[in-house]
């Protein structure tokens, strides 16, 4: 098959070579028939075309042996005429196999990966005016310096060609960059979208450097808002104040207890105290909603473990108090019930294991800025002007505030992404969610499954990682990160698997090679013969090596349904097209922040529950077989005799869930003697189980066995406690 096909390709030039001659002779005979005035003495055409006699192809030399002498310089033009149409025909013949080779280089048997061009680009709409910086096109130029300080050596990048045009992407969907540390991410990609997106966005900034760069320039279009819980100028949040009173309460405080007990969101399953603590949680974040002044995560720390009560005590409130018209809350009664029914040992466990994930709350500044909120999340993406969050975090707080940022963030991806419409869309501002260092938040598990759709929202994002090690160790090997990011960009690698991963997103391209063999005497004036042929071997587009020793100024960037695209970083601050827009005066201080805050802010249910409250929402018939008073409770339009009544009614069910409390704990208990009536001071028989011990020795052996099993239950990593 490859023989014949040769013998096609050698009769196919041989052809082409020929016709060029034959209308090189041609065009030259029709030329001096011309010049002679077609005079009769040249003999009769071969035919006529409009009027003109077309004579034979070679015609002309026939007539050069007769009249040359005659008209010598129009053969001259005829001749010349032939001589060109033999150059052409070796040119053609040039050509030809030119392309020839150049199409059997193109072959495809192991792949056909390779760089994509500028004019596809600009056809996928990759260099429009408007969306997200991703780099600029390669005919950029840059040389490096390296400058010292202080003894310190470091490579500056200085700009030798501008007027590259720029790589953007204003799709819906979602973009993930990962590249080491200190190789420009923030000057190339962070800082230059924050700049040129005119959305809302939220930007997790460690360094607070995005900042101070970005959002003196964002706040001509859009509230500028930074959300620095270890900063007493902050602005304030409440996650409590997102939870919405009704048919969706209980599914959000869930969501929110869900974040509190998992603050690193590596916990698959979890175990036994942990459950019992995120139940406890539920419960009273829905009590401290309906019940209590501090309507906070610290309000509800304060609530689980204030001094001036029991834990008893404070179960019995959550049991007994009127959350709803004339009823306990049934999510609320039945939590405290169950945690009642435990032992006193397991309560213990259970109590500490949910305090331990309370105690950030419990920092005063981190209480201030969780005390009330100065925006809601629907302003994002509902308010009258685009918004920019920063949500800033020194590094050296990055662990501890990490369970306060992820239930922001978890929030916002639920809160935004609840409506359901088809073809319509439900904001006013597109957001862009800029996490850097998107690893150090630890595993999103919402965001993993939600990417694939929140883009039909109006939600991007961009995520940022050092290496695709670090999304691997937080989300698993298996993970949807970068199954649902349309674009990725990486400025290479530093180490190993990240470089060989990169070389099998870019493909693999099929090389062809020649070699030659040489017969005969090696000593021999000639070779006896000269054979050639063609190998095709894989190679990556770029091996791994090749990776990890890409120049500093170079970026890949692979946009699905496009080959990749080898492009060159853009550096912001020596781009003229950002000069003069960053390190602009970012609202700092606290009378700043205030101007940029909304008018008015929609102020949550809880504030006026009262207002809010219906009696039919939920099932309450359970309550009175369980023994809690379900009676009518005090509410507008009560006279103030019923009001009397129902003070008396709660009195009665107090001493009533006092009694299940006492029933549980031993007359010796320290926390005994704050809760027992006054009445039965003189009547040991109206205390419920109660038992005189033999002697003070008795008593405090008994005592000290007591606080040992209440220390072994504060740690749930001790073993099994007995139930």
């Amino acid at each position: 098959m490859k023989q014949k096909r040769a013998v096609h390709v050698f009769y196919g030039h041989v052809a082409t070579g020929l016709l060029f001659m034959l209308l090189g002779t041609w065009a030259a005979t029709q030329y001096v028939a011309f010049l002679l005035g077609y005079q009769p003495q040249l003999g009769e055409p071969l035919m006529i075309i409009g009027g003109y006699p077309v004579y034979e192809p070679w015609a002309w030399m026939f007539w050069s042996y007769h009249f040359e002498p005659y008209a010598p310089h129009v053969f001259e033009y005829a001749s010349r005429i032939t001589y060109a149409s033999f150059f052409a025909m070796a040119g053609v013949m040039v050509v030809l196999s030119i392309l020839r080779a150049k199409r059997q280089r193109q072959a495809g048997t192991y792949g056909t990966a390779r760089w994509a061009t500028e004019k596809e680009l600009d056809e996928a709409g990759i260099l429009a005016e408007e969306g997200i910086v991703l780099a600029q096109t390669r005919d950029a130029r840059y040389a490096s310096a390296v400058s010292r300080h202080n003894g310190e050596a470091e490579v500056k990048w200085v700009m030798k060609k501008p007027g590259a045009a720029i790589l953007r992407h204003n799709g819906p969907e979602h973009v993930f960059c990962f590249a080491p540390t200190r190789s420009g991410k923030g000057v190339g990609l962070v800082i230059p979208t924050l700049l040129a997106w005119k959305g809302s966005c939220v930007v997790y900034d460690i360094k607070k450097e995005n900042w101070a760069a970005t959002a003196g320039w964002r706040r001509q279009f859009s509230h500028c808002w930074c959300f620095e819980p270890t900063s007493p100028h902050s602005v304030r949040f409440n996650p409590l104040m997102e939870i919405r009173q009704g048919d969706n309460e209980v599914r959000d405080v869930q969501n929110v207890a869900d974040i509190l007990v998992d603050p690193e969101g590596v916990k698959d399953r979890l175990d036994h105290w942990e459950k019992t603590g995120h139940a406890l949680l539920v419960g009273a974040i829905l009590h401290v909603l309906y019940a209590e002044e501090d309507k906070t995560l610290s309000g509800v720390a304060g609530f689980l473990a204030n001094p001036g009560r029991s834990i008893e005590e404070t179960l019995g409130m959550m049991l007994s108090h009127h959350h709803l018209e004339g009823h306990p809350h049934p999510v609320v009664a039945s939590c405290a019930r169950e945690m009642l029914n435990k032992s006193e040992n397991e309560l213990s466990g259970v109590l500490s294991t949910a305090m331990s994930f309370l105690g950030l709350y419990r920092d005063p500044v981190i209480a201030r800025s969780t005390a009330v909120s100065d925006f809601r999340i629907s302003d994002l993406m509902q308010g009258d002007r685009p918004v920019s969050l920063y949500l800033v975090v020194p590094p050296s707080d990055i662990d501890r505030t990490k369970p306060l940022i992820r239930l922001m963030l978890n929030q916002m991806g639920r809160r935004l992404t609840e409506k359901i419409g088809f073809g319509k869309k439900h904001y006013r501002h597109r957001l862009l969610m800029m996490l850097d260092e998107f690893p150090s938040l630890g595993r999103l598990g919402f965001y993993e499954t939600e990417l694939a759709y929140m883009a039909g929202y109006g939600i991007k994002c961009i995520m940022i990682a050092q290496s695709l090690n670090q999304i691997e160790k937080v989300y698993g090997q298996n993970n949807a990160i970068l199954d649902n990011s349309h674009v990725r960009i990486t400025y290479g690698a530093l180490d190993e698997r990240t470089a060989k991963r990169i070389s099998d997103l870019l493909g693999q391209a099929t090389e062809k090679r020649q070699q030659l063999n040489y017969a005969g005497n090696r000593l021999a004036p000639w070779l006896g013969h000269v054979m050639q042929s063609e190998q095709e071997s894989p190679r990556p587009l770029l091996t791994p090596g090749e990776i990890l020793q890409l120049p500093g100024d170079d970026a890949l960037v692979m946009i699905g349904g496009l080959p990749p695209y080898r492009a060159k970083k853009l550096m912001y601050y020596q781009d003229r097209r950002f000069e003069g827009m960053a390190w602009r005066p970012a609202p700092d201080t606290p009378e700043e922040q205030q101007k940029e805050l909304p008018e008015h802010v929609a102020p949550p249910a809880w504030m006026d529950y009262a207002s809010e409250r219906n009696e039919t929402r939920y099932d309450t018939s359970y309550i009175d077989a369980s023994g809690c008073s379900c009676g009518e409770g005090s509410g507008p339009g009560m006279s103030a005799h019923d009001d009397d009544e129902s003070e008396e009614h709660q009195d009665l069910q107090h001493d009533h869930e006092q009694e299940h409390v006492l029933e549980r704990m031993h007359p010796e208990d320290e926390l005994y003697e704050g809760i027992i009536p006054e009445h039965a001071e003189d009547d040991e028989a109206s205390v419920p189980g109660h038992q005189q011990p033999a002697d003070e020795s008795e008593r405090r052996s008994r005592r000290q066995d007591r606080n040992r099993t209440i220390e072994l239950s504060r740690t749930p990593g001790g073993g099994d406690l007995p139930l």
